[in-house]
């Protein structure tokens, strides 16, 4: 960095200070004259940010002003959202991402990140090469196939790897230079973009079957010998390939799917909070699902876990779990059910109504994952609301157009009793004088603790029961005070103190299960701050 001086550090993100170069810093780099003559703090500069932001009034335009910050000034980019994170989350990843990556092809800017097509299959590692930085860690890797409930959107699902590593950086602390966002292009089934002359991405139908595993084996390989400390995260495949893929490479390298694992932590994380603080044991919930993808499968399977490492056999467990899916009940009469879904299917009656088997199975709790958007109606919060003095509602498909119901439906049709909690924000309910905050269930409380632990430990596999101590660990900071106005989770401003803790416990874990590959050191919170990216501007090129 020492040979980079006047115009040059002007035009890269990681030295970028702007207004903030010190006088001595402007003499010595040849800066004199292309600033302003002001020097400002970076205190002063956000205060710029918020202002040029609070201008626009689009959330798209917010996210584009967002990305060129990124592009231009690294830290002041992470700086800003660190300094506010209920203000910018929601405008750098859910719910804006999902409008930016539909729009991808027309907003795009600079390019960010690797995009390697199933073309390139035998030359992927001289492609990932050609990243300038050589010690990767994380990776956010998508084939846009299944991109939140928006579907199939191709190449411009790299705005969910984008996104998400911004997330690991400014909520769990993982330095971003150790961080790559891939895309992997197997062309699209989405006629819209395929007709699209500014569709960035392989103008064909998406590739499937052999071929695709095999790009998938070859990707895996490469990624693996030229950055052998890197730990992939799966992104936004759809169903049947996310769980493919994750069950493949699991036991073999590190690892993991968030849509499947990490949303899987978070809600448990709500579900035991709810039982702590309603001094209710957790074994005694039942969970009834609206869905029976690769996300409801993910949450049953954890909490499987749970209830199991609370004191049930795997078959008590099993009976506490139900799922209906878009043919019914998942029953063992059944014919048409997927492998991983035989487990959680009962020997019962069939049936095609939602609402009607709430009366008859009686769960504490309903969770949406089916993308339907109201498919949790006035009927089904009312049958909840009948055979439960609190009922435990959580629509939690993305993005809210697709979430099974509002907080406000909740709260209005359960007349004030429901305890609701979603994958998209919602707004604060006023019911009858009463003001209730919709919790959300968002893993951004999960992965990127989950992630700078497994920075901080170089850790050799990701387990389910990593993940369950994360979701254990988020539970453990709600308090009474926050459970009384409606909320289940920690507060999103509080971030990265959550984060901490969370990164501790699973580190915890990490080490005294072996996993580890550093030496275990004396104090674990101490090892975590110490490893943790902090935005401030350097003083040392």
């Amino acid at each position: 960095m020492k040979d980079d001086t006047g115009y040059s550090m002007l035009r890269n993100p990681r030295c970028y200070k702007g207004t903030a170069f010190t006088q001595e810093e402007r003499e010595k780099y040849g800066l004199l004259g292309m600033l302003p003559d002001k020097i400002e703090t970076i205190e002063t500069q956000i205060t710029r940010v918020q202002e040029q932001l609070d201008n626009l009034e689009k959330p798209l335009n917010k996210y584009i002003y967002l990305m060129q910050l990124l592009e231009t000034n690294e830290t002041l980019f992470f700086k800003a959202i660190t300094s506010e994170p209920a203000k910018f989350l929601p405008l750098v990843y859910t719910p804006t991402v999902g409008l930016a990556c539909q729009r991808m092809g027309h907003i795009a800017r600079r390019p960010r990140g690797l995009y390697i097509s199933i073309d390139q299959k035998d030359h992927i590692k001289d492609i990932l090469r050609n990243w300038p930085e050589k010690d990767i860690r994380f990776s956010v890797v998508t084939d846009g196939g299944r991109i939140l409930g928006l579907g199939d959107l191709g190449i411009n699902g790299m705005g969910i790897s984008i996104g998400k590593l911004i997330l690991y950086s400014s909520c769990g602390g993982v330095p971003p230079e150790h961080t790559l966002p891939i895309v992997l292009d197997v062309g699209t089934n989405n006629e819209e973009f395929l007709n699209d002359p500014l569709y960035p991405g392989l103008n064909r139908k998406r590739i499937r079957g052999k071929e695709f595993d095999d790009f998938i084996a070859a990707f895996v390989e490469a990624m693996y010998e030229v950055f052998p400390k890197i730990c992939i995260q799966w992104e936004d495949f759809t169903g049947v390939d996310a769980i493919r893929i994750l069950n493949t490479y699991r036991d073999k390298v590190c690892t993991f799917n968030d849509d499947i694992q990490g949303t899987a932590a978070i809600a448990t994380a709500g579900f035991i909070s709810i039982s702590r603080l309603m001094k209710k044991s957790f074994v005694d919930q039942r969970f009834l699902f609206m869905g029976a993808g690769a996300a409801a499968f993910g949450i049953a399977d954890m909490l499987l876990k749970k209830f199991i490492k609370d004191g049930l056999t795997r078959e008590e467990a099993l009976k506490q779990i139900w799922m209906f899916d878009i043919n019914g009940l998942l029953v063992k009469s059944r014919t048409d059910l997927a492998e991983h879904q035989l487990q959680f299917a009962h020997d019962a009656e069939p049936s095609d109504s939602f609402a009607e088997a709430i009366l008859k199975i009686k769960p504490t709790a309903i969770v949406g994952v089916s993308t339907v958007g109201g498919a949790f109606n006035s009927q089904v919060i009312e049958n909840m609301s009948a055979v439960n003095e609190r009922p435990i509602i959580f629509p939690y498909s993305n993005p809210t157009t697709h979430s099974e119901c509002t907080a406000e439906q909740a709260y209005t049709w359960s007349k004030g009793k429901a305890i609701f909690a979603s994958g998209s924000p919602f707004a604060p309910v006023h019911y009858k004088g009463k003001t209730f905050t919709p919790g959300q269930g968002n893993n951004v409380f999960i992965f990127p603790a989950l992630g700078m632990a497994i920075f901080a430990t170089e850790a050799k596999r990701v387990t389910d029961e990593m993940l369950l101590t994360a979701a254990e660990a988020v539970a453990q900071q709600v308090t009474l005070k926050d459970f009384e106005k409606g909320l289940i989770y920690p507060n999103v401003n509080n971030i990265l103190n959550v984060s901490m803790l969370v990164a501790e416990k699973v580190a915890e874990y990490i080490f005294d299960n072996g996993l580890a590959s550093v030496e275990k050191p004396n104090n674990i919170r101490d090892f975590i701050k110490s490893k943790m990216y902090v935005p401030c501007y350097n003083t040392n090129f």
